[in-house]
Protein backbone atom coordinates (compact mmCIF):
# COMPACT_ATOMS: atom_id res chain seq x y z
CA UNK A 1 0.00 0.00 0.00
CA UNK A 2 1.43 3.38 -0.99
CA UNK A 3 0.50 6.51 0.96
CA UNK A 4 0.74 9.96 -0.61
CA UNK A 5 1.16 13.05 1.51
CA UNK A 6 0.26 16.24 -0.34
CA UNK A 7 0.80 19.87 0.57
CA UNK A 8 -2.84 20.93 0.78
CA UNK A 9 -2.42 24.64 0.11
CA UNK A 10 -1.34 23.86 -3.47
CA UNK A 11 -4.40 21.72 -4.18
CA UNK A 12 -7.56 22.83 -5.97
CA UNK A 13 -11.00 21.80 -4.86
CA UNK A 14 -12.32 18.79 -6.81
CA UNK A 15 -8.70 17.76 -7.28
CA UNK A 16 -7.99 14.42 -8.94
CA UNK A 17 -5.35 11.91 -7.84
CA UNK A 18 -2.74 9.82 -9.62
CA UNK A 19 -4.05 6.27 -9.86
CA UNK A 20 -2.32 2.90 -10.33
CA UNK A 21 -3.55 2.04 -13.82
CA UNK A 22 -0.50 0.60 -15.64
CA UNK A 23 0.23 -3.12 -15.84
CA UNK A 24 3.73 -4.63 -15.88
CA UNK A 25 3.59 -5.13 -19.65
CA UNK A 26 2.60 -1.47 -20.14
CA UNK A 27 5.51 -0.35 -17.95
CA UNK A 28 7.95 -2.49 -20.01
CA UNK A 29 6.57 -0.96 -23.21
CA UNK A 30 7.10 2.54 -21.79
CA UNK A 31 10.74 1.73 -20.94
CA UNK A 32 11.35 0.52 -24.51
CA UNK A 33 9.44 3.35 -26.20
CA UNK A 34 11.17 5.98 -24.02
CA UNK A 35 14.57 4.80 -25.25
CA UNK A 36 14.28 3.70 -28.89
CA UNK A 37 14.26 6.91 -30.91
CA UNK A 38 16.49 8.42 -33.56
CA UNK A 39 19.79 7.07 -32.22
CA UNK A 40 19.39 3.53 -33.55
CA UNK A 41 19.20 4.93 -37.09
CA UNK A 42 21.89 7.63 -36.92
CA UNK A 43 24.67 6.89 -34.45
CA UNK A 44 26.50 4.01 -36.13
CA UNK A 45 28.08 6.39 -38.70
CA UNK A 46 29.69 8.88 -36.25
CA UNK A 47 30.71 5.98 -34.00
CA UNK A 48 32.49 4.33 -36.95
CA UNK A 49 34.12 7.67 -37.70
CA UNK A 50 35.50 7.76 -34.15
CA UNK A 51 36.71 4.15 -33.88
CA UNK A 52 37.40 3.18 -37.54
CA UNK A 53 36.64 -0.44 -36.64
CA UNK A 54 33.28 -2.27 -36.97
CA UNK A 55 34.17 -4.67 -34.16
CA UNK A 56 35.01 -1.76 -31.85
CA UNK A 57 31.75 -0.04 -32.80
CA UNK A 58 29.79 -3.13 -31.75
CA UNK A 59 31.86 -3.26 -28.56
CA UNK A 60 30.96 0.40 -27.85
CA UNK A 61 27.25 -0.41 -28.31
CA UNK A 62 27.57 -3.38 -25.97
CA UNK A 63 29.55 -1.47 -23.31
CA UNK A 64 27.13 1.46 -23.40
CA UNK A 65 24.24 -0.97 -23.07
CA UNK A 66 25.81 -2.88 -20.18
CA UNK A 67 26.69 0.35 -18.35
CA UNK A 68 23.15 1.65 -18.88
CA UNK A 69 21.87 -1.70 -17.55
CA UNK A 70 24.11 -1.34 -14.47
CA UNK A 71 22.55 2.09 -13.93
CA UNK A 72 19.05 0.69 -14.39
CA UNK A 73 19.72 -2.16 -11.92
CA UNK A 74 21.04 0.31 -9.34
CA UNK A 75 18.10 2.63 -9.96
CA UNK A 76 15.70 -0.30 -9.62
CA UNK A 77 16.67 -1.03 -5.99
CA UNK A 78 15.77 2.50 -4.95
CA UNK A 79 12.71 2.55 -7.20
CA UNK A 80 11.48 -0.65 -5.53
CA UNK A 81 11.89 0.94 -2.08
CA UNK A 82 10.31 4.28 -2.98
CA UNK A 83 7.98 3.73 -5.92
CA UNK A 84 6.32 7.12 -6.13
CA UNK A 85 5.39 9.82 -8.60
CA UNK A 86 8.44 11.91 -9.52
CA UNK A 87 11.13 9.22 -9.80
CA UNK A 88 14.57 10.56 -8.95
CA UNK A 89 13.13 13.79 -7.53
CA UNK A 90 11.42 11.75 -4.83
CA UNK A 91 14.53 9.60 -4.30
CA UNK A 92 16.91 12.55 -4.05
CA UNK A 93 14.65 14.40 -1.61
CA UNK A 94 14.82 11.47 0.79
CA UNK A 95 18.53 10.69 0.29
CA UNK A 96 20.14 14.12 -0.17
CA UNK A 97 17.50 16.70 0.77
CA UNK A 98 15.27 18.99 -1.22
CA UNK A 99 17.99 21.21 -2.74
CA UNK A 100 19.61 18.40 -4.75
CA UNK A 101 16.13 17.09 -5.58
CA UNK A 102 15.15 20.54 -6.86
CA UNK A 103 18.32 20.91 -8.98
CA UNK A 104 17.52 17.56 -10.58
CA UNK A 105 13.91 18.52 -11.27
CA UNK A 106 14.92 21.92 -12.62
CA UNK A 107 17.57 20.38 -14.89
CA UNK A 108 14.98 17.93 -16.17
CA UNK A 109 12.64 20.80 -17.03
CA UNK A 110 15.16 23.28 -18.42
CA UNK A 111 17.15 20.87 -20.61
CA UNK A 112 17.26 17.11 -20.00
CA UNK A 113 13.72 16.08 -20.97
CA UNK A 114 12.32 19.16 -22.74
CA UNK A 115 15.37 19.21 -25.03
CA UNK A 116 14.78 15.51 -25.69
CA UNK A 117 11.15 16.20 -26.62
CA UNK A 118 12.20 19.04 -28.96
CA UNK A 119 15.02 17.05 -30.55
CA UNK A 120 13.07 13.85 -31.20
CA UNK A 121 10.06 15.78 -32.54
CA UNK A 122 12.46 17.63 -34.85
CA UNK A 123 13.79 14.32 -36.23
CA UNK A 124 10.16 13.25 -36.82
CA UNK A 125 9.51 16.47 -38.75
CA UNK A 126 12.69 16.05 -40.83
CA UNK A 127 11.62 12.52 -41.77
CA UNK A 128 8.17 13.86 -42.67
CA UNK A 129 9.87 16.52 -44.80
CA UNK A 130 11.75 13.75 -46.66
CA UNK A 131 8.40 12.23 -47.65
CA UNK A 132 6.39 15.41 -48.20
CA UNK A 133 8.31 18.63 -48.85
CA UNK A 134 7.34 21.21 -46.25
CA UNK A 135 7.12 24.94 -47.01
CA UNK A 136 9.91 27.29 -45.96
CA UNK A 137 10.69 31.01 -46.02
CA UNK A 138 13.11 32.66 -48.41
CA UNK A 139 16.79 32.77 -47.45
CA UNK A 140 16.67 36.37 -46.22
CA UNK A 141 13.77 35.64 -43.85
CA UNK A 142 15.39 32.45 -42.59
CA UNK A 143 18.51 34.41 -41.62
CA UNK A 144 16.61 36.81 -39.33
CA UNK A 145 18.05 36.38 -35.85
CA UNK A 146 16.69 36.98 -32.37
CA UNK A 147 19.19 38.25 -29.76
CA UNK A 148 21.84 37.63 -32.40
CA UNK A 149 21.73 33.89 -31.69
CA UNK A 150 18.39 32.28 -32.53
CA UNK A 151 16.91 31.89 -36.00
CA UNK A 152 13.20 31.19 -35.39
CA UNK A 153 12.27 31.25 -39.12
CA UNK A 154 14.96 28.81 -40.26
CA UNK A 155 13.46 25.47 -41.43
CA UNK A 156 10.11 26.97 -40.44
CA UNK A 157 7.98 24.24 -42.00
CA UNK A 158 9.92 21.55 -40.14
CA UNK A 159 9.64 23.52 -36.90
CA UNK A 160 5.88 23.95 -37.33
CA UNK A 161 5.38 20.19 -37.80
CA UNK A 162 7.53 19.60 -34.68
CA UNK A 163 5.40 22.03 -32.70
CA UNK A 164 2.11 20.58 -33.95
CA UNK A 165 3.31 17.08 -33.00
CA UNK A 166 4.27 18.20 -29.47
CA UNK A 167 0.88 19.92 -28.99
CA UNK A 168 -1.14 16.95 -30.27
CA UNK A 169 0.74 14.40 -28.13
CA UNK A 170 0.50 16.65 -25.08
CA UNK A 171 -3.26 16.91 -25.57
CA UNK A 172 -3.59 13.12 -25.89
CA UNK A 173 -1.70 12.69 -22.62
CA UNK A 174 -3.91 15.20 -20.81
CA UNK A 175 -6.82 12.83 -21.52
CA UNK A 176 -5.51 10.08 -19.26
CA UNK A 177 -2.31 8.10 -18.77
CA UNK A 178 -3.86 5.01 -20.35
CA UNK A 179 -4.40 6.88 -23.64
CA UNK A 180 -0.73 7.86 -23.89
CA UNK A 181 0.44 4.43 -22.75
CA UNK A 182 -1.86 2.69 -25.27
CA UNK A 183 -0.49 4.85 -28.08
CA UNK A 184 3.08 4.01 -27.01
CA UNK A 185 2.20 0.31 -26.87
CA UNK A 186 0.95 0.18 -30.46
CA UNK A 187 3.78 2.32 -31.77
CA UNK A 188 6.45 0.27 -29.95
CA UNK A 189 5.13 -2.95 -31.47
CA UNK A 190 5.31 -1.38 -34.93
CA UNK A 191 8.85 -0.11 -34.22
CA UNK A 192 10.10 -3.54 -33.12
CA UNK A 193 8.53 -5.08 -36.24
CA UNK A 194 10.18 -2.41 -38.40
CA UNK A 195 13.61 -2.94 -36.86
CA UNK A 196 13.20 -6.72 -37.17
CA UNK A 197 12.39 -6.19 -40.86
CA UNK A 198 15.60 -4.18 -41.30
CA UNK A 199 17.63 -6.98 -39.71
CA UNK A 200 15.99 -9.84 -41.62
CA UNK A 201 15.91 -8.20 -45.05
CA UNK A 202 19.36 -6.70 -44.57
CA UNK A 203 21.00 -10.00 -43.66
CA UNK A 204 19.21 -11.95 -46.41
CA UNK A 205 19.06 -9.45 -49.29
CA UNK A 206 21.59 -6.80 -48.28
CA UNK A 207 24.49 -8.31 -50.25
CA UNK A 208 26.71 -7.83 -47.22
CA UNK A 209 29.70 -9.78 -46.00
CA UNK A 210 31.19 -10.86 -42.69
CA UNK A 211 34.46 -9.43 -44.01
CA UNK A 212 32.89 -5.98 -43.57
CA UNK A 213 32.65 -6.73 -39.84
CA UNK A 214 36.27 -7.86 -39.59
CA UNK A 215 37.82 -5.23 -41.90
CA UNK A 216 38.87 -1.90 -40.39
CA UNK A 217 38.73 1.43 -42.20
CA UNK A 218 41.73 2.30 -44.36
CA UNK A 219 42.68 5.12 -41.95
CA UNK A 220 42.50 2.88 -38.87
CA UNK A 221 45.54 3.03 -36.61
CA UNK A 222 46.02 0.47 -33.84
CA UNK A 223 47.07 2.63 -30.87
CA UNK A 224 46.60 -0.12 -28.30
CA UNK A 225 43.95 -0.38 -25.60
CA UNK A 226 45.91 1.68 -23.07
CA UNK A 227 46.50 4.63 -25.39
CA UNK A 228 44.70 7.84 -24.33
CA UNK A 229 43.68 8.62 -27.93
CA UNK A 230 41.96 5.23 -28.09
CA UNK A 231 40.23 5.85 -24.74
CA UNK A 232 38.99 9.26 -25.94
CA UNK A 233 37.71 7.75 -29.19
CA UNK A 234 35.96 4.93 -27.30
CA UNK A 235 34.30 7.38 -24.90
CA UNK A 236 33.27 9.64 -27.80
CA UNK A 237 31.65 6.66 -29.53
CA UNK A 238 29.97 5.57 -26.30
CA UNK A 239 28.61 9.10 -25.79
CA UNK A 240 26.85 8.73 -29.13
CA UNK A 241 25.49 5.35 -28.06
CA UNK A 242 24.36 6.74 -24.69
CA UNK A 243 22.10 9.20 -26.50
CA UNK A 244 20.46 6.16 -28.13
CA UNK A 245 20.10 4.50 -24.69
CA UNK A 246 18.93 7.68 -22.92
CA UNK A 247 15.50 7.60 -21.28
CA UNK A 248 15.49 4.27 -19.43
CA UNK A 249 14.99 5.98 -16.03
CA UNK A 250 11.84 7.88 -16.94
CA UNK A 251 9.47 5.03 -16.07
CA UNK A 252 10.34 5.79 -12.43
CA UNK A 253 8.57 9.14 -12.81
CA UNK A 254 5.23 7.32 -12.95
CA UNK A 255 5.97 4.85 -10.14
CA UNK A 256 2.77 5.86 -8.36
CA UNK A 257 0.72 4.91 -11.43
CA UNK A 258 2.07 1.36 -11.94
CA UNK A 259 0.23 -1.59 -10.43
CA UNK A 260 2.24 -3.26 -7.64
CA UNK A 261 5.09 -0.79 -8.35
CA UNK A 262 7.58 -2.06 -5.78
CA UNK A 263 7.71 -5.39 -7.60
CA UNK A 264 6.90 -4.41 -11.18
CA UNK A 265 9.07 -1.31 -11.58
CA UNK A 266 12.42 -3.17 -11.21
CA UNK A 267 11.18 -5.93 -13.53
CA UNK A 268 10.12 -3.36 -16.13
CA UNK A 269 13.53 -1.64 -16.02
CA UNK A 270 15.52 -4.87 -16.41
CA UNK A 271 13.30 -6.47 -19.07
CA UNK A 272 13.02 -3.29 -21.12
CA UNK A 273 16.78 -2.69 -21.09
CA UNK A 274 17.57 -6.27 -22.13
CA UNK A 275 15.20 -5.99 -25.11
CA UNK A 276 16.80 -2.68 -26.11
CA UNK A 277 20.40 -3.93 -25.86
CA UNK A 278 19.70 -7.03 -27.98
CA UNK A 279 17.77 -4.94 -30.53
CA UNK A 280 20.54 -2.35 -30.86
CA UNK A 281 23.25 -4.99 -31.31
CA UNK A 282 21.29 -6.84 -34.01
CA UNK A 283 20.38 -3.68 -35.94
CA UNK A 284 23.90 -2.22 -35.83
CA UNK A 285 25.45 -5.57 -36.74
CA UNK A 286 23.22 -5.48 -39.83
CA UNK A 287 24.38 -1.98 -40.78
CA UNK A 288 28.04 -2.97 -40.43
CA UNK A 289 27.46 -6.26 -42.26
CA UNK A 290 26.01 -4.46 -45.30
CA UNK A 291 28.26 -1.39 -45.60
CA UNK A 292 32.07 -1.33 -45.19
CA UNK A 293 33.50 0.95 -42.51
CA UNK A 294 34.84 3.46 -45.06
CA UNK A 295 31.36 3.98 -46.55
CA UNK A 296 29.83 4.55 -43.12
CA UNK A 297 32.58 7.07 -42.35
CA UNK A 298 31.68 8.91 -45.57
CA UNK A 299 28.06 8.99 -44.38
CA UNK A 300 29.25 10.53 -41.12
CA UNK A 301 31.21 13.21 -42.97
CA UNK A 302 28.15 14.37 -44.91
CA UNK A 303 26.63 15.49 -41.62
CA UNK A 304 22.94 15.38 -42.55
CA UNK A 305 22.58 11.87 -43.97
CA UNK A 306 21.08 9.16 -41.75
CA UNK A 307 23.16 5.97 -41.67
CA UNK A 308 20.14 3.66 -41.86
CA UNK A 309 18.94 5.43 -45.01
CA UNK A 310 22.34 4.87 -46.67
CA UNK A 311 22.26 1.19 -45.69
CA UNK A 312 18.70 0.56 -46.90
CA UNK A 313 19.28 2.59 -50.07
CA UNK A 314 22.29 0.37 -50.79
CA UNK A 315 20.13 -2.70 -51.43
CA UNK A 316 16.48 -1.59 -51.51
CA UNK A 317 16.65 1.66 -53.47
CA UNK A 318 14.02 4.41 -53.34
CA UNK A 319 11.21 2.11 -52.20
CA UNK A 320 13.29 0.90 -49.26
CA UNK A 321 14.23 4.46 -48.31
CA UNK A 322 10.55 5.50 -48.35
CA UNK A 323 9.58 2.55 -46.14
CA UNK A 324 12.47 3.32 -43.77
CA UNK A 325 11.41 6.97 -43.55
CA UNK A 326 7.97 5.75 -42.48
CA UNK A 327 9.57 3.49 -39.83
CA UNK A 328 11.62 6.43 -38.53
CA UNK A 329 8.44 8.54 -38.41
CA UNK A 330 6.69 5.88 -36.32
CA UNK A 331 9.72 5.41 -34.05
CA UNK A 332 10.21 9.10 -33.31
CA UNK A 333 6.46 9.54 -32.84
CA UNK A 334 6.49 6.85 -30.15
CA UNK A 335 9.63 8.16 -28.45
CA UNK A 336 8.32 11.74 -28.44
CA UNK A 337 5.07 10.53 -26.90
CA UNK A 338 6.79 8.51 -24.16
CA UNK A 339 9.18 11.36 -23.38
CA UNK A 340 6.21 13.72 -23.00
CA UNK A 341 4.26 11.36 -20.72
CA UNK A 342 6.51 11.02 -17.71
CA UNK A 343 8.54 14.15 -16.72
CA UNK A 344 5.46 16.26 -15.77
CA UNK A 345 5.05 13.94 -12.77
CA UNK A 346 8.33 15.44 -11.48
CA UNK A 347 7.08 19.01 -11.90
CA UNK A 348 3.85 18.06 -10.15
CA UNK A 349 5.77 16.60 -7.19
CA UNK A 350 7.99 19.72 -7.02
CA UNK A 351 4.95 22.02 -7.08
CA UNK A 352 3.35 20.05 -4.26
CA UNK A 353 6.50 20.83 -2.25
CA UNK A 354 6.19 24.52 -3.16
CA UNK A 355 9.32 24.33 -5.33
CA UNK A 356 7.87 24.89 -8.79
CA UNK A 357 5.20 26.95 -10.52
CA UNK A 358 2.07 26.63 -8.40
CA UNK A 359 -0.27 25.46 -11.16
CA UNK A 360 1.87 22.38 -11.80
CA UNK A 361 0.45 20.94 -8.55
CA UNK A 362 -2.99 20.49 -10.14
CA UNK A 363 -4.31 17.05 -11.07
CA UNK A 364 -7.29 16.95 -13.46
CA UNK A 365 -10.37 15.76 -11.53
CA UNK A 366 -11.63 13.61 -14.43
CA UNK A 367 -8.53 12.35 -16.22
CA UNK A 368 -6.23 12.17 -13.15
CA UNK A 369 -3.31 13.67 -15.08
CA UNK A 370 -1.02 16.63 -14.25
CA UNK A 371 -2.41 18.70 -17.12
CA UNK A 372 -0.94 22.07 -16.16
CA UNK A 373 2.52 20.52 -15.80
CA UNK A 374 2.09 18.84 -19.21
CA UNK A 375 1.26 22.15 -20.89
CA UNK A 376 4.17 23.93 -19.15
CA UNK A 377 6.50 21.29 -20.56
CA UNK A 378 4.84 21.69 -23.96
CA UNK A 379 5.38 25.45 -24.01
CA UNK A 380 9.06 25.24 -23.05
CA UNK A 381 9.73 22.46 -25.58
CA UNK A 382 8.12 24.64 -28.27
CA UNK A 383 10.41 27.53 -27.27
CA UNK A 384 13.40 25.21 -27.70
CA UNK A 385 12.15 24.16 -31.14
CA UNK A 386 11.78 27.80 -32.25
CA UNK A 387 15.14 28.79 -30.81
CA UNK A 388 16.90 25.98 -32.66
CA UNK A 389 19.17 25.67 -29.65
CA UNK A 390 18.08 22.20 -28.60
CA UNK A 391 20.82 20.42 -30.57
CA UNK A 392 23.38 22.11 -28.35
CA UNK A 393 21.26 21.32 -25.31
CA UNK A 394 21.18 17.63 -26.20
CA UNK A 395 24.98 17.68 -26.46
CA UNK A 396 24.95 18.71 -22.80
CA UNK A 397 22.13 16.31 -21.91
CA UNK A 398 24.31 13.24 -21.37
CA UNK A 399 26.75 15.21 -19.20
CA UNK A 400 23.94 16.41 -16.93
CA UNK A 401 22.07 13.10 -16.94
CA UNK A 402 25.06 11.01 -15.90
CA UNK A 403 25.78 13.29 -12.95
CA UNK A 404 22.34 12.45 -11.59
CA UNK A 405 22.57 8.79 -12.62
CA UNK A 406 25.79 8.55 -10.62
CA UNK A 407 24.37 10.02 -7.44
CA UNK A 408 21.33 7.75 -7.76
CA UNK A 409 23.66 4.73 -7.72
CA UNK A 410 25.54 6.29 -4.78
CA UNK A 411 22.19 6.41 -3.00
CA UNK A 412 22.13 2.60 -3.00
CA UNK A 413 25.17 2.59 -0.69
CA UNK A 414 23.81 5.41 1.45
CA UNK A 415 20.45 3.73 2.01
CA UNK A 416 22.04 0.32 2.65
CA UNK A 417 23.96 1.94 5.53
CA UNK A 418 21.28 4.36 6.72
CA UNK A 419 18.27 2.04 6.44
CA UNK A 420 19.55 -1.55 6.53
CA UNK A 421 16.21 -2.94 7.75
CA UNK A 422 13.94 -1.18 5.24
CA UNK A 423 12.19 -3.76 3.01
CA UNK A 424 13.74 -4.04 -0.43
CA UNK A 425 11.54 -5.89 -2.93
CA UNK A 426 14.55 -5.95 -5.23
CA UNK A 427 18.26 -5.80 -4.36
CA UNK A 428 20.71 -4.84 -7.08
CA UNK A 429 22.48 -7.88 -8.50
CA UNK A 430 26.21 -7.99 -7.90
CA UNK A 431 26.19 -5.48 -5.03
CA UNK A 432 28.51 -3.70 -4.28
CA UNK A 433 30.43 -4.27 -7.56
CA UNK A 434 27.67 -3.34 -10.05
CA UNK A 435 26.69 0.05 -8.55
CA UNK A 436 30.35 0.84 -7.75
CA UNK A 437 31.43 0.22 -11.36
CA UNK A 438 28.59 2.40 -12.57
CA UNK A 439 29.59 5.25 -10.24
CA UNK A 440 33.22 5.02 -11.37
CA UNK A 441 32.13 5.19 -15.00
CA UNK A 442 29.91 8.22 -14.34
CA UNK A 443 32.83 10.04 -12.72
CA UNK A 444 35.12 9.14 -15.65
CA UNK A 445 32.52 10.28 -18.18
CA UNK A 446 32.09 13.64 -16.43
CA UNK A 447 35.85 14.23 -16.21
CA UNK A 448 36.50 13.26 -19.83
CA UNK A 449 33.60 15.46 -20.99
CA UNK A 450 34.99 18.43 -19.05
CA UNK A 451 38.42 17.88 -20.63
CA UNK A 452 37.23 17.06 -24.14
CA UNK A 453 34.16 19.35 -24.37
CA UNK A 454 34.64 22.13 -21.81
CA UNK A 455 32.14 24.44 -23.53
CA UNK A 456 29.29 21.90 -23.43
CA UNK A 457 30.16 20.89 -19.87
CA UNK A 458 30.32 24.53 -18.73
CA UNK A 459 27.00 25.42 -20.35
CA UNK A 460 25.45 22.30 -18.87
CA UNK A 461 26.55 23.35 -15.39
CA UNK A 462 25.25 26.90 -15.95
CA UNK A 463 21.83 25.57 -16.98
CA UNK A 464 21.72 23.22 -13.99
CA UNK A 465 22.62 26.06 -11.61
CA UNK A 466 20.22 28.54 -13.26
CA UNK A 467 17.51 27.15 -11.00
CA UNK A 468 19.21 28.37 -7.80
CA UNK A 469 17.49 31.83 -7.80
CA UNK A 470 14.13 30.07 -8.33
CA UNK A 471 14.90 27.67 -5.49
CA UNK A 472 15.80 30.56 -3.19
CA UNK A 473 12.55 32.37 -4.04
CA UNK A 474 10.23 29.36 -3.79
CA UNK A 475 11.92 27.98 -0.68
CA UNK A 476 11.73 31.37 1.05
CA UNK A 477 8.07 31.68 0.08
CA UNK A 478 7.38 28.18 1.40
CA UNK A 479 9.05 28.96 4.74
CA UNK A 480 7.06 32.18 5.12
CA UNK A 481 3.84 30.31 4.34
Amino acid sequence: MITFVFNQKFMKKNQGTLVQSLSLSAAIILVISSVIGSGVYKKVAPMTGELMSPKLVLLAWLLAGVISLFGALSNAEIAGMMANSGGEYFYFKKIYGKFIAFIYGWSTFITIKTASVASIAYVFAHSFNALIKLPSFDTATEQITFLGIFKPFEDFGVKMVSIILIIILTFINTRGLKNGALLSSWITKLVIMGLATIVITGLIFGKGSFSNITTNATSYVDNGWGNFDFIKALFAAMLAAFWAYEGWNTVGFIGAEIKNPNKNLPIALFTGMMVIIVTYLLVNFTYLYILPADELINVSKTGNQIAAVAVIGHFAGAIGITLLSIIILITTLGCTNSTIIMPPRIYNAMALDGLFFKRAANIHPTYNTPNDALWMQCIWAIMLVLSGSFDQLTDMLIFAAFFFYGITALGVFILRKREPNTPRPYKVWGYPIIPALFIVFCVALIIITIIGKPREAGLGLVLMMSGIPFYWYWNKKEKVA
